[in-house]
Formats: structure tokens, C-alpha cells, sequence
């Protein structure tokens, strides 16, 4: 089955079962409009990439882990866009889930999902409790504090913002999160692939700061300008868009470099080098290095 189809499935079948009976019918509506139709999926399809590199043995298993990690990150688009933080009344090309549902339950659908990420991965405690417990290590981690999404979100909150600390927490977690995971879903090593997720991390917020400045919000399906107009740190602001190109080009060969020797691992490399081009917003390719 294709990663794609795969993922959309197992995240399907675990909507459902948060939609199930007696749920209230506004919350039921709300979590299906947070999590479909599709984005990038990004983040689950590095987890079972990396998976299936490492034989993917255990499908149950790694199905759960980027179910957990894509449940997570649509939390944190629901609770980014509300009026508390950046107050963006679009997403994925559509009304953000406040607008569409007001605030209130917005706030309780980011919740719900939060609260079904681990649930969904607790369902894995009769088949393989050890590997259960790894993997709600690994993404209870890259969600909370110190280093989690919860600490990106909460650098806003600060009057000095580290770039390299706000984005190793705000976008990078949940890389490592999908590197990690997916490694210890399929029975390997999770640490040898915590600089994939890293470089990968910080390669994806160097770009989504790039399309900040140089895409309009049609093109990125949400508001732009939104470092500037908040004083937030930004890669190509601090580097100049020259600077930050490179330093994207950098991060993509450090992070193929990094992959571990495992059965898929030619292929993974291949993988990761053609999908990261999708990273480099159109633009940048009129930029002189």
C-alpha cells in the first residue's frame, strides 16, 4: 500500500473511533475539520518511511506512531491559529478551526486530539506493552516541556527569542518525534536517528520562513508576514534570503548524510532527497546563492 493511502486509513479509523457514540455532534465535526482533507502529511509519512527502511516489521505499531505525531501537529495548527496566538483565520486553504466552530470548541478539539494521540498508541499495550511505552516516550517528549511543541508555542510568550531554541522545539520536535518513532516502531535503535529528524526539522522551518517572505497566502493557504508583524525570529530575515537558502541547502545534504546504515537505507536517501526539493518554495530559484 502506498505511505500515503496508508496513513490517510489509519488516521480515518482513529477519527472515527474520537467521533464515536454519545460524542457531542459539534466536537465530532470539528475533529474531522481539523485533520481532513489531507495536508503535506509530512511528518507521518517520515515515520513510516523511516519504518520501512528498518523493515517495518510491527505495521500496527508504526501505523499508531504517525497517526499520534499527525493528530498532534493538527493540535497545534488549532490552537496556533487561535486569536491567543496568532489569531489566523486561515488554513490549508480554508476558515481555521475557530472561525469555523468558535473559539471555545476550538480549544477543546486541539485538546482532543491531543488526548487521542495517546490513545492510540495506548491501544498497543495488549500486543507489544514495551514498544508502547517507547513510543509515548518518544512523542510525549517532542510535545511537552522542556523541548516540545508546548516550549516552541511558549518561546512567543518570551521578550528574547532564540532562533535556533524556537525552532528546535516549535517545528523540530515533531521531526525528531517522526525519526524516532518510527525507528522504535520498527524494533530499531531510536537514537541513531534523532539528526535525521533534527536537520530535517530545522530544514522545513528554514523553508517555511523563506515562503513567509517570499509566497503570498493564497499560494501557502494561510496568512504571511505573520514573524514580522509578530517580531518573531526568522531564518531569512536574520540571514537575508541569499543566506538562507544556503544554509537550506546545507541542512537537506547534512540531514541524507545522517541516515543510519539499516536494509532500506539506499532508498530512504533517495527518498528524502527528492521529497525535500518540494521543501524550497518556487521563488528561491531566481535567489543568487
Amino acid at each position: 500500500m502506498q505511505i500515503a493511502a496508508r496513513i490517510e486509513g489509519a488516521l480515518e479509523r482513529a477519527v472515527a473511533q474520537a467521533q464515536g457514540p454519545g460524542a457531542p455532534p459539534l466536537l465530532a465535526s470539528a475533529l474531522q475539520y481539523a485533520v481532513f482533507p489531507a495536508g503535506h502529511r509530512i511528518r507521518p509519512q517520515l515515520c513510516l518511511a523511516v519504518a520501512q527502511a528498518c523493515g517495518d516489521p510491527d505495521p500496527i505499531a508504526s501505523d499508531a506512531a504517525a497517526v499520534a505525531i499527525e493528530l498532534m501537529h493538527c493540535a497545534s495548527l488549532v490552537h496556533d491559529d487561535l486569536p491567543c496566538f496568532d489569531n489566523a483565520d486561515l488554513r490549508r486553504g480554508k476558515a481555521s478551526v475557530h472561525v469555523e466552530f468558535g473559539e471555545p470548541l476550538a480549544v477543546l478539539t486541539g485538546d482532543a486530539l491531543i488526548v487521542h494521540a495517546f490513545a492510540t498508541l495506548g491501544a498497543l499495550a495488549r500486543q507489544n506493552p514495551s514498544r508502547m511505552a517507547t513510543l509515548i516516550g518518544i512523542i510525549a517528549e517532542s510535545v511537552g516541556a522542556p523541548h516540545g511543541i508546548v516550549a516552541g508555542q511558549a518561546w512567543e510568550c518570551e521578550v528574547a527569542v532564540p532562533l535556533s531554541d524556537y525552532q528546535r522545539a516549535k517545528t523540530g520536535a515533531l521531526f525528531v518525534a517522526a525519526t524516532t518513532a518510527g525507528a522504535a516502531a520498527a524494533g530499531h535503535d531510536a537514537a541513531q536517528w534523532r539528526t535525521l529528524g533534527e536537520k530535517l526539522g530545522e530544514a522545513y522551518q528554514v523553508a517555511d520562513d523563506l515562503r513567509d517572505v517570499l509566497c503570498d497566502a493564497e499560494e501557502l493557504g494561510k496568512p504571511i508576514g505573520q514573524d514580522a508583524m509578530r517580531l518573531r525570529p526568522n531564518a531569512a530575515a536574520e540571514l537575508g534570503v541569499g543566506g538562507a537558502k544556503v544554509h537550506l541547502e546545507g541542512l537537506v545534504r547534512a540531514a541524507v548524510a545522517s541516515i543510519p546504515e539499516c536494509p532500506g537505507a539506499v532508498e530512504l536517501r533517495a527518498l528524502i532527497q527528492a521529497q525535500t526539493t518540494l521543501f524550497f518554495p518556487k521563488q528561491l530559484a531566481r535567489v543568487a546563492a
